[in-house]
């Protein structure tokens, strides 16, 4: 056993029994390498990464393979979900070096933690133009030997050309306007009008640019914003990359379809997709987003939420086919055989029409993953139920695919605003209770008396590794998001912690944004990206909390470092909109306002629970409730509000003017409308 067994990360634990002598990253392990006088082999990946597991299989767990790093190298393994920081510096040289990027990512070092040789996935044998993994340790091994001077010209020049990259997007203006008309039309020329969604294969549920679509619909009107999201939610609902059975979304589809999709399901996708269909019910009351928001909730909760409380990182793509090998889908696709033995052959008929699952298959060795497609016809509803049970129940008997049970604070706080607007908008209190949970669980795991956040934990024991930027704004988010969901001011006061730390430790001159805290490690170079792709940025992110904090507080601190950090979205929107989805969201927010309301009453009064269910259904970007007794001291927003006549009342401000109270719910649902 290495001297992976005693972390925390599940990636990590994997690996523990590998011949390699794997090191956790750490000074311990650079120090080996320079007594030693050998590089450091780098490999980094997660735990329901299929191609991770190929690779460890292939050359970790062979013992020639193991013996050859031994000699040479101190291998060094990260779980980039724990090491968001390490993962990102050495995939932004790995990116500039090759031109691509993905996981596992393999890195060569000097003992000084420079990288000088990179690559992904390396096969045992050489294939398809890549080297052998044993060549490559080969090559590098000999190099560092015999060319030791050119290895460390290379290193130099490389940790030099990252070091000198620097964004300066902050404080140049707030996009307006013309901005993210920009963005609506490069998103209209990208948009896929056959299958929804935007680009071709692979195709990945865009969470974020649906999250601005539908938010800048509820601000300008634009049809064709609302029909593009509608659409592609639509698409993705019927598609196989959405679980027709026990809900919930993989992390995204291997074709433009939505037909076949990588496996894996995070929390981050589903967390993030359940509030856009939630969202999308909202605005257009559509029956589809009601029961997708509602069963991506459930497949949170039921899947992946954790004996603590809190929801585990993500489900492998792979597991036991019934043979002993581990296939990735195994656990999820279907035969019209497999369907005939547990529905018998007349209902078997009919499901294989309603899911699309045909002879030849759409996935691999004649199995079908199960759509809806649209040729399927009017169902029997009943029918259907009951089918869908009895697959639910016979997919239970299958060995389940892998769980990474670590907790990871930024995922667990979109989980948490998640699962707390679902609940609200569609009458759960059972969900909001679980994304209270969580919180808890946050709170009293995660964050120490400083106000400082661990990244991640598990089984109930913290990590060791600081929170880095999203952390802080998606937990931040969660909070917020908590806060008006149910009247709780705590939830308010403990965002304000994290982001008062946000704009001490991650603000640089000019409003620009770090991913780490100036008090962090020290890598080669201090990680900054704005763009959002599988997740919102931490800057953007945190762009999004600040925004939201301030029109709770009217802390002109929080909403003029929302701002600068937004220039980024004037600079990149209109150039680049799928990859800045969450800016433009937030850019939305701060051009509607955002709406700030405040709803007065007694709680058990009916004129109070009216006024407050039209303020949670309201479409106004980033509009911020505030509900409680008048004169109450959980929200700044509920002071110097009076009730109207005894009756409970809704107060309405954006941009610093304020609307007279009403105590009618249809007036107050005119003003948080367009």
């Amino acid at each position: 056993m290495n001297r992976l067994a005693g972390e925390t990360s599940p990636y990590l634990l994997q690996h523990a029994d590998n011949p390699v002598d794997w090191w956790p990253w750490g000074p311990d392990a650079f120090e080996e390498a320079k007594r030693r006088d050998v590089p450091v082999l780098l490999s980094v990946g997660y735990s329901a990464c299929h191609w991770c597991h190929v690779m460890a299989h292939e050359s970790f767990e062979d013992e020639t393979t193991a013996a050859l790093v031994n000699e040479h190298f101190v291998a060094v393994k990260v779980d980039r979900e724990e090491r968001p920081d390490v993962d990102a510096v050495y995939m932004e040289a790995v990116q500039a070096a090759t031109g691509q990027g993905g996981w596992p990512m393999t890195v060569f070092l000097t003992p000084d933690a420079a990288p000088f040789y990179f690559g992904t996935y390396f096969p045992p044998e050489p294939r398809h133009g890549m080297p052998s993994f044993s060549d490559v340790l080969d090559g590098v091994a000999r190099a560092w030997a015999e060319r030791r001077d050119e290895v460390g010209e290379v290193a130099g020049k490389i940790v030099k050309d990252l070091s000198a990259r620097s964004l300066a997007f902050g404080g140049d203006g707030v996009p307006g306007e013309p901005e993210l008309a920009q963005a609506l039309l490069a998103l209209t020329r990208e948009y896929d009008a056959n299958s929804g969604g935007f680009g071709g294969a692979p195709k990945f549920p865009p969470s974020m640019v649906l999250e601005f679509l539908l938010r800048h619909h509820a601000r300008t009107g634009a049809e064709g914003a609302l029909q593009m999201a509608a659409d592609t939610c639509e698409a993705m609902a019927r598609g196989g990359i959405y679980d027709q059975l026990g809900g919930g979304f993989a992390r995204y589809a291997v074709d433009r379809a939505w037909v076949v999709p990588h496996f894996e399901k995070m929390l981050y996708d589903n967390a993030l997709l359940c509030r856009v269909y939630a969202h999308l019910w909202r605005a257009t009351g559509s029956e589809l987003a009601r029961r997708v928001a509602l069963e991506t909730a459930d497949f949170m909760v039921r899947e992946l939420r954790t004996p603590e409380g809190g929801f585990a990182s993500a489900l492998d793509a792979d597991s036991d086919d019934g043979t002993g090998r581990h296939v990735e889908g195994a656990y999820y696709v279907w035969t019209p055989e497999q369907l005939a033995d547990v529905l018998g052959e007349d209902d078997a008929r009919y499901a294989a029409r309603y899911f699309g699952v045909t002879e030849e298959g759409t996935f691999e060795h004649g199995s079908s993953v199960l759509q809806l497609p649209q040729t399927a016809g009017p169902a029997d509803a009943e029918r259907i139920a009951s089918v869908k049970r009895r697959l639910l129940d016979a997919r239970e008997e299958r060995p389940r695919p892998g769980r990474d049970d670590k907790i990871v604070a930024a995922w667990n706080g979109l989980a948490i605003a998640a699962l707390a607007e679902t609940g609200a908008l569609l009458d759960r209190p059972d969900l909001i209770e679980r994304a209270t949970e969580a919180a808890d669980l946050l709170v009293r795991l995660h964050l120490d008396d400083a106000a400082r956040l661990t990244r991640t934990s598990k089984d109930g024991r913290a990590g060791a590794n600081a929170g880095v930027l999203e952390d802080y704004a998606d937990v931040a988010e969660g909070f917020l998001a908590l806060a008006s969901v149910t009247g709780e001011g705590v939830w308010l006061e403990f965002a304000g912690f994290l982001l008062d730390i946000v704009l001490d430790r991650f603000t640089a001159e000019g409003g620009a944004l770090y991913d780490t805290a100036h008090d962090a490690e020290r890598l080669i170079r201090r990680p900054q990206d704005p763009t959002d792709s599988a997740a919102p940025s931490g800057w953007t992110a945190a762009a999004g909390a600040l925004l939201t904090y301030a029109a709770h507080t009217g802390s002109d601190a929080h909403r003029s470092a929302a701002e600068r950090a937004l220039g980024v979205v004037r600079a990149l929107g209109p150039r680049a909109p799928r990859f800045i989805g969450w800016g433009l969201a937030v850019a939305e927010a701060l051009l509607d306002g955002p709406r700030e309301v405040a709803v007065v009453g007694a709680p058990d009064d009916e004129g109070f629970q009216a006024l407050r269910r039209t303020a949670l259904h309201g479409t106004a970007p980033g509009a911020v409730l505030a509900t409680g007794r008048s004169g109450g001291e959980e929200f700044p927003l509920l002071r110097d509000r009076p009730l109207v006549d005894g009756a409970a009342a809704a107060y309405v401000c954006r941009h610093f003017l304020c609307d007279a109270p009403t105590t009618d719910p249809a007036e107050l649902g005119r003003k948080l409308s367009r």
